[in-house]
């Protein structure tokens, strides 16, 4: 499968009005769906493999656009019957975070999956502190001003993390 057959899959997705609006309505069904293919296209072009428990944690992580802790993931594996020791959990997000399936949100110590695999170069993950909803944004389409500085400067940057806390749409307007 080719990189241009990965990103078909995402684009078909964003046909979707709300495929990327996770603050907004949207076919939440559609949405997982979607991501899991992206996800299994990508696994398949990469040569990467999604086993059983990698599948079942993005699974948990796709439930909601809320992020869930590496202990709220090892409960969810234990309700399935499946006995699950910390290093599962902490195995199986390592697995995803390295193969772009998933992030780490470090200011809250949890994890939310990537919503769009085959693009997924520097996102911004814009937090609801009212709901915890995540949204992905990605550098493509918000430039960052601190990597035009440190270029200027000669400073290469090798990480960027960009966590932005405020109040979704929905949050706002129940305030008001």
């Amino acid at each position: 499968m080719s990189d241009t057959d990965i990103k078909t899959i995402h684009t078909s997705a964003s046909s979707n009005q709300y495929a990327d609006h996770v603050f907004e309505p949207h076919d939440h069904a559609a949405c997982v769906s979607q991501t899991v293919a992206a996800a299994e296209a990508k696994c398949t072009h990469d040569r990467a493999r999604l086993t059983e428990t990698r599948r079942k944690v993005l699974d948990f992580l796709l439930e909601e656009h809320r992020p869930l802790g590496a202990y709220a993931i090892l409960d969810k594996l234990g309700d399935g019957g499946q006995r699950a020791q910390p290093p599962v959990a902490y195995r199986a997000l390592d697995f995803l975070i390295e193969n772009g399936l998933a992030h780490r949100i470090e200011s809250l110590n949890a994890y939310v999956a990537c919503r769009n695999p085959s693009q997924c170069a520097a996102p911004t993950f814009l937090i609801c502190q009212h709901c915890n909803l995540v949204a992905e944004s990605f550098a493509e389409q918000h430039p960052s001003p601190l990597r035009a500085a440190a270029d200027e400067m000669g400073f290469v940057i090798e990480r960027e993390l960009r966590e932005v806390s405020g109040t979704c749409p929905t949050c706002h307007k129940a305030a008001a």
